[in-house]
């Protein structure tokens, strides 16, 4: 089973984007995943091809109609069980565990809003889970699209070539990643760390694990809170 993508876009130009190289265009090529960019103009009714009306009870901007969108969303997944995800920056923050997640099934049906949003109606009625990539704001849930099929990809099956790739990461055990290091073995004054040319694997993997939680004490205590991890 590949893994299916669909973005209901008013900018399907913006897609693959970079999904169309490196190891996700690759990925696509062997069939792994698949990502089809549908407008969501092709379902307005209107010879203007409107899909947005303001918002009601005033205010600046406009909204995404219901209608419209839930046509969209029906004509490309009536019949199958996909997630359907709205970009949002109001939604749940995407994680590593989401991704994951999202990576193990048949794929996602994602929408990206633009204007001021979409009707509460088509979110409630579709079922729509919103999912942020941060606390800012974009122009448009396509670069937010973007980013979350990057991670999804990258984690299917046979994606990555070295299969430890993807688990030795930040995040995926709820810590920031440790310090990386490569040749020459002297740079600018500065050498590598001696354990990790020690041969000794059991060290190597404490000084990782000890540098993980020093550097996410630092730089993201809020990954620690409550997780029972010590930075000490």
């Amino acid at each position: 089973m590949s893994f299916k993508a669909t973005v209901l876009t008013l900018y399907p130009e913006m897609f693959p984007g970079h999904l169309g190289t490196s190891l996700a265009g690759r990925a696509a090529e062997r069939g792994q995943w698949s990502l089809e960019a549908v407008n969501i103009r092709d379902f307005a009714e209107d010879r203007h091809r409107s899909v947005d009306d303001t918002p009601s009870g005033g205010g600046a901007g406009m909204v995404l109609r219901p209608d419209i969108l839930a046509r969209a969303i029906d004509a490309v997944s009536a019949d199958d069980d996909r997630p359907r995800l709205l970009m949002s920056p109001r939604g749940t923050p995407l994680t590593q565990a989401r991704v994951r997640a999202l990576a193990e099934g048949p794929g996602a049906v994602i929408v990206c809003g633009r204007f001021e949003g979409v009707d509460q109606r088509v979110i409630d009625k579709r079922g729509l889970e919103e999912v942020s990539i941060g606390d800012y704001i974009l122009s448009g849930g396509e670069p937010a699209a973007l980013v979350l099929l990057d991670a999804v990809v990258r984690v299917l099956p046979g994606v990555m070539g070295n299969a430890l790739s993807g688990t030795h990461e930040s995040f995926e055990d709820g810590l920031l990643e440790h310090p990386h290091y490569t040749r020459p073995a002297e740079w600018e004054g500065e050498g590598i760390p001696e354990v990790l040319t020690s041969g000794n694997h059991a060290a190597i993997d404490k000084w990782r694990h000890d540098e993980a939680l020093r550097l996410t004490a630092e730089r993201r205590p809020d990954l620690l809170a409550g997780s029972g991890k010590d930075a000490d």
